[in-house]
């Protein structure tokens, strides 16, 4: 977490100690030189990536120790992360929901805020952008 701004860190301990699935950060800050990479194999869709900046997080979820990218349990820490968010007062973009720019905003699940988006994006003739590990602190 070296070089996250702190009301991310705080967001994150809150959200450790409110969801059910344990998880990790796997991922905070990143050079240019890695968000080029990321970009250049589709795992990033921008240059402006507020990881850069230290705003944003990427967290991994854990079964049993070992970890999963079953989205289901990214609803769960997005739950988390959420009161998180309004714990410490800030405003948190989740990666499933990107058309919410403060998910405390949300009157509902963080799973239907990620169903919204994709018949958001679907009803646009676009294809949703899932990064579901993906949280980002909104100035």
């Amino acid at each position: 977490m070296d070089g996250i701004d702190e009301r991310m860190i705080s967001v994150v301990k809150f959200a450790i100690t409110a969801t059910k699935t344990d998880f990790g950060v796997i991922q905070g800050m990143r050079t240019l030189e890695m968000q080029k990479a990321l970009v250049a194999k589709g795992a990033s869709q921008t240059m402006k990536s507020k990881h850069l900046d230290g705003l944003a997080v990427d967290l991994m979820a854990y079964i049993e120790g070992r970890g999963s990218w079953e989205l289901n349990l990214y609803d769960d820490l997005a739950d988390a992360m959420k009161e998180g968010a309004e714990a410490a007062g800030v405003a948190v973009r989740w990666g499933a929901a990107w058309h919410i720019d403060d998910i405390r905003t949300w009157d509902g699940t963080m799973e239907e805020a990620m169903n919204a988006y994709v018949d958001l994006r679907r009803s646009q003739g676009r294809r949703p952008f899932i990064d579901g590990p993906h949280f980002e602190l909104m100035l």
